[in-house]
Parts: structure tokens; sequence; C-alpha cells
């Protein structure tokens, strides 16, 4: 009996779908697909709700169950549908216990079993046993895994419900993470990705307190033959200095960063309740830069956040030039009900539209004009599928030649097409 998992939204949720399916397997439910929701945008939200319909229409039979950050936040209006079967909080999705459960309502009808399973996120305290057994990550041909070493969020930003979808901030302990990456290393991936929600935050819950930097030490020291160590988006402002003083050092981190920066104008930067000003991410990118010259940023950048004027909104379109971003994740605002911006004067839809519209041709530029950067450069490049690779700065190049996922070679630039460079 097939069981399918339709995940929505961020690499985190990608991670957990194979936990999911394991679990709810094992647990011997059947004929069923498990729903797993993003809360990050109200379209988001809407698109899950559009797939519930839908793939009930597809098989009336089929038992549809919903889980993720949609879920935990607003559990009510899923259990509203009648197309819903269960719902589970996302804590719930990652224990054995609860699907048992759901396995047993669904099977023999309880009626007094609650059709949702959603409990207080912010009590929990640890990390889901199946990320400190070294399950949960996720892998892309056999060329890279991504381990997910935190999840949840103490910051209380403004236009943000994530913390209330995945709890208060908590890491994989030091040595857990140090052998699940050797054991990746010895299955063969030539690189290993480092995730969390607010992956900057790391270690601040654990015994001792350790930095990121410190995980990313002792990962390079314990395990000589990690090929590369990337990291995923962080936040900036929260970098320690062995951290940085590591981009400097160690080859084997890749030069490439994703930033969570989010707007350009310090009074709105404020309104957003972030920890930065626009000076500070200028002069980290600089500091960056200086210590690593091929260093490459991306950065996540919201169009039309409340109050946002003209002269605001070009402050973010400025910052693209004088932080040399090259990869943008351009947010047009999305209100998310209980959050201090939804109940901030809101700019009108479509000049949200027409500001991310701009914002996004904006990153296309300067996508383009890194591209013709590399033209003639020399790259070790990591393949993945379908006859594409990966920089170290994570620019996707097409090979002339195939190579096997996983798979390096040093490829010369000869060109690009306006969204990827073409290897000779």
């Amino acid at each position: 009996m097939t069981l399918d998992v339709v995940s929505f939204g961020c690499r985190l949720n990608a991670l957990d779908a194979a936990t999911v399916k394991a679990l709810a397997r094992d647990a011997g439910v059947e004929r069923a697909v498990v729903v797993n929701t993003c809360a990050v945008t109200s379209e988001a939200v809407s698109q899950a709700r559009q797939t519930i319909r839908r793939l009930k229409r597809e098989d009336p039979a089929r038992r549809i169950l919903v889980t993720g950050c949609a879920a935990q936040t607003s559990p009510a209006d899923f259990t509203a549908m009648a197309e819903v079967d269960r719902v589970l909080g996302n804590e719930e999705k990652l224990s054995p216990a609860a699907w048992e459960a759901t396995r047993a309502a669904l099977d023999f009808g309880l009626s007094e079993s609650p059709k949702a399973l959603v409990g207080d996120i912010m009590s929990v305290r640890e990390m889901a046993p199946h990320l400190l057994d070294g399950a949960g990550e996720s892998v892309e041909g056999h060329s890279r895994a991504f381990v997910q070493v935190q999840t949840g969020c103490d910051h209380r930003c403004t236009f943000c419900i994530i913390p209330y979808g995945r709890g208060n901030s908590r890491s994989v302990p030091m040595g857990a993470v140090v052998e699940r990456v050797r054991g990746l290393v010895q299955q063969g991936f030539g690189e290993v990705v480092l995730t969390g929600v607010d992956l900057t935050s790391y270690g601040a819950d654990l015994p001792g307190a350790p930095r990121l930097g410190a995980l990313v030490r002792a990962l390079l020291r314990h395990i000589p033959d990690l090929p590369r160590l990337r990291l995923s988006s962080i936040d900036s402002i929260e970098a320690d200095g062995d951290l940085i003083r590591a981009f400097a050092e160690e080859e084997r981190l890749m030069p490439h960063l994703h930033l969570s920066l989010q707007a350009g104008d310090d009074l709105i930067l404020k309104r957003m309740k972030r920890r930065h000003l626009r000076a500070d991410a200028i002069r980290f990118c600089g500091e960056m830069r200086r210590l690593r010259p091929d260093m490459v940023f991306g950065a996540d950048l919201i169009a039309g956040f409340p109050t946002e004027t003209e002269t605001q909104f070009r402050a973010s379109l400025d910052l693209v030039d004088e932080c040399g971003l090259t990869h943008l994740h351009v947010f047009p605002y999305s209100p998310r009900p209980g959050t201090p911006a939804a109940r901030m004067p809101q700019v009108a839809g479509p000049l949200i539209r027409e500001r991310a519209g701009r914002l996004r041709a904006k990153g296309a530029d300067a996508l383009r004009r890194h591209l013709a950067g590399e033209i003639g450069t020399l790259r070790d490049v990591l393949a993945e599928r379908g006859g594409i690779a990966r920089t170290p700065g994570f620019t996707p190049v097409r090979l002339a030649r195939p190579l096997a996922p996983g798979a390096r070679a040093l490829v010369r630039i000869a060109g690009h097409d306006g969204t990827r460079l073409l290897a000779a």
C-alpha cells in the first residue's frame, strides 16, 4: 500500500520528510499521504490547502495527514477541512508513539482519539531523537548531504511566525555531529552542508555554549578526509570570530554564505526587530571578502514590508551592490496572523509585487555580472545530476562532458547563459 510525503517550504521540511515517511511506515500507516506544510507566507499555506483538496479528489479513499509549521501554528484550520484525517505538530511528526496512535485511530476509527495531536512546541528543550542518531539528512545524487545541527529560533522578528512553528533554539551536541559527518564521508559524499533554522545560534543551549565556529573547526580537524564543508543561511550579526577566521584559514570550508539580511533601510530593520543595521551588513561582507577574496554571497530580502517607502525600498536595491550580493531570494511581504508586522500599516499588494519584481531584476543583473566575472577561471566543481555541477561559491555550471554525481573535476569556465556558467 502506498505512503507518500508532500513537502512545502524550506530545506528543513525536506530533511524531515524522509524521517516522517519512515516513522509512519514503521507504525503501519498505509494508503495515506502526509502533507508537510510551510507557514512562512500565506501563499505557502494556501498552496498546502489546495494540494490537500486535489489529493482527496484524485483518490477519495486515501487518508490525508497534515503536519509541518502551518499545522503547528494553525491546527484548527486543517482539522476543519473535511479532507483531512489527522493533524500532527512538528514535534509529534517525529515521534514514533504519535504515529502509532495515528495508525490506530485511522485503522480502528477511534472516535475518542483527537483529530489533532499538536503539543506546545515552546516547551520542547532538546532536538528530536532522529537528529541525534543521524537520520534527517537529504542527499542530492550522492554528491551532497544536508545535516541539520540546530532547529528553532529564540529571536522574534516582527514578520516571522517560524519560531511558533519550530519552537525555541535547540542544538545537536557537537560529538554527535562529528560522528554523523564522519559516517557520511565514509559513505562517499563529496560535500556536507550544515543547516538549521537559525544556524548561527548553534550551541547556546549546550553545555559550555560552543559556537558555530567551534563546530566547524571540530569537523575539519577531526575529519581530515571531509572534502568540502558548506554552511546554509546564517545571520551575519551572530557570526563568531572563530567562524570568520575559519573562512580565511580553511580551504575546505566553501566560500559561500547565504545571509539573512531582509532589508537595507535602518528604520525598516528596526521595525522588523532585526539585530543588525545596514552598515553592519556592508561591513561584514567587506571583511569576509577581504579575508576570502573568492567569497560569494546570497541573501534573503523582503519587498514591501509594512510602512516601507520608495526611498526605503531603494535602500534594499542599493544594498545588492554595496554588499556585492549574487544569489537573491526575494520574498514579497506576506502578513502572518499573530505577528506584530501584521498589525502595522500595510503596503498595497500591487506595489509589493512591483517592488519584488524590481528586486528580482536587480538580483538577475547581479548574477549576470558574477557569471561574466567567472569566465576564464578554473574551478573545482562538484557534480550533481543532469549534467550540472557547483563551484565552491555554489554557482551552477553546465558541464561539457558528463560526470557522475559526486565526482569532482577542475573545469575552465568558457561562458554563461545568464543563469549558470558553461564549462569548456
